[in-house]
């Protein structure tokens, strides 16, 4: 292909023509002659693309929101000086700094070309295509080619609460994996050992036949539970593809799940994970390993929606029979009202008989902003009711799901995965995952007090009258 500097000088040739005086056609034929040889020339000295070394080196795995380091390396095989182009084939979404380069290789030498990486989208990328193409000597041709250089890129969901998380594991209520125990609210239900009563120790903690015994207040000391098993429930259905604050429900409830994965690993219980639309899409084990957190997020990496109804039964099916064993069920999904009573609703008994649930939402800020504004203009009017009747709404979805036996956290963005650790630390320490712990009976939402009819009073007989 004909480069810039080709054209620059056929047009430079062409006025140089229009300046010469008469009819002098055979000077037309030779400065084109001159031209087409010259082209010629160049292709033939030039290099093909293929011999071109170009390697390029992406980083496997990269967090939604971070910035990595992609790199290329262009090798000159030959012993003369050369100009490569190379273009790459990237998604527009791994949002690169640099698709394009242009190097000028001294004999025998490489080029070194660095740029950044920040994806703007989570899942799989494999960038295959690279162009290459090699300027002649002169400058007046080009040569071109495709390659095929497959790479491999994994965009993992960001994990924006990680620093919650840590501050949890560290807190003075959470336990380090068998090395300390601290004490925290509830106390725990495993029994560790007997030790002398201090002054901030519960009295109903007091071991009377030891006090007896060695006659000096001795306390029994606990320790949280370990080994309990928390199932996360992530829903994929059509309702997690609407977005909060910029980010897809989903986005935060991943969020949620690889927190609670975190620290329930750390404090040794088993954590696995069920994704789900229509059908179930993932399955990862319950295990307490640290490995488990990285598990997690691998198979949440390349989740998308599913435009179409969540299938809460199957879902809760296909986890009770695969896990028998009583566990904290953490379901994180949408408290949209139709879709909670139609679907999640009706399948929540299947679970909620035999194992605590705990269900997680993140709400829309920009809904409670607007149901707290100042009404000025009459189109505030509208929205401010439509706001607080969302709201309502919502309020009696989240009314609904507790009376059927579920502990229910909404929370706003950035706050729903706090929220749901902090409530299965609370479980933990107050004893209500443990095999032995009853499990809720459903109630049924209670009815309004009807008022009481007042008694009619029995008519009285007549007195007799005197004789």
């Amino acid at each position: 292909m004909p480069t810039r500097r080709f054209v620059v000088v056929a047009a430079f040739a062409a006025l140089m023509l229009l300046a010469v005086p008469g009819e002098r056609w055979w000077v037309f034929v030779a400065v084109n002659a001159l031209l087409a040889m010259a082209l010629v020339a160049d292709r033939i000295v030039t290099l093909a693309p293929d011999r071109v070394t170009v390697t390029r080196r992406l980083p496997a795995v990269l967090a939604l929101g971070e910035t990595g380091p992609l790199e290329w390396t262009v090798t000159n095989p030959t012993d003369r000086p050369l100009r490569v182009s190379v273009a790459d084939e990237l998604a527009p979404s791994l949002q690169a700094g640099r698709r394009r380069f242009t190097v000028d290789l001294a004999p025998r030498a490489l080029a070194t070309v660095r740029t950044g990486l920040r994806p703007a989208r989570r899942g799989r990328f494999d960038p295959t295509d690279v162009t290459v193409r090699v300027v002649g000597p002169l400058g007046l041709v080009a040569r071109q080619g495709t390659r095929s250089l497959p790479g491999d890129l994994r965009v993992l969901p960001a994990f924006p609460s990680r620093g919650e998380a840590e501050l949890r594991v560290n807190r003075a209520r959470v336990l380090e994996v068998g090395r300390r125990s601290v004490r925290g609210h509830g106390g725990g239900t495993d029994f560790e050992q007997l030790r002398e009563y201090r002054a901030d120790d519960e009295f109903r903690r007091i071991d009377w036949s030891a006090t007896a015994r060695t006659d000096r207040p001795v306390v029994r000391q606990y320790r949280a539970e370990r080994n309990q098993t928390v199932l996360v429930l992530l829903d994929n259905g059509r309702t997690m593809a609407g977005r909060v604050a910029g980010v897809p429900r989903v986005e935060h409830a991943m969020d949620a799940a690889m927190m609670v994965t975190a620290v329930a690993t750390r404090l040794g219980d088993r954590t696995g994970l069920v994704a789900f639309d229509r059908h179930v899409r993932a399955v990862v084990p319950p295990s307490a390993q640290r490995s488990q957190l990285g598990a997690v997020t691998a198979a949440m990496f390349d989740l998308e929606p599913a435009l179409a109804e969540s299938d809460f039964h199957g879902a809760f099916t296909h986890a009770v029979a695969r896990f028998r064993r009583r566990s904290l069920i953490v379901v994180l999904t949408e408290l949209a009202e139709a879709a909670v009573t139609e679907t999640l609703l009706p399948a929540l008994p299947v679970v909620a008989r035999h194992h605590l649930v705990l269900i997680g939402a993140v709400r829309d800020p920009d809904v409670v902003s607007l149901a707290g504004r100042a009404v000025r203009e009459p189109a505030d009017a509208y929205g401010r009711v439509a706001a607080l009747d969302a709201l309502e709404r919502r309020r009696r979805t989240v009314h609904l799901l507790r009376s059927a036996g579920a502990t229910v956290v909404d929370a706003l963005p950035g706050r729903l995965a706090p929220e749901l650790t902090d409530a299965y630390l609370s479980f933990k320490a107050t004893g209500r995952l443990s095999p032995r712990a009853p499990s809720p009976e459903p109630r049924a939402p209670s009815p309004e007090p009807r008022p009481r009819a007042r008694p009619r009073a029995r008519p009285r007989a007549p007195a007799p009258s005197p004789a």
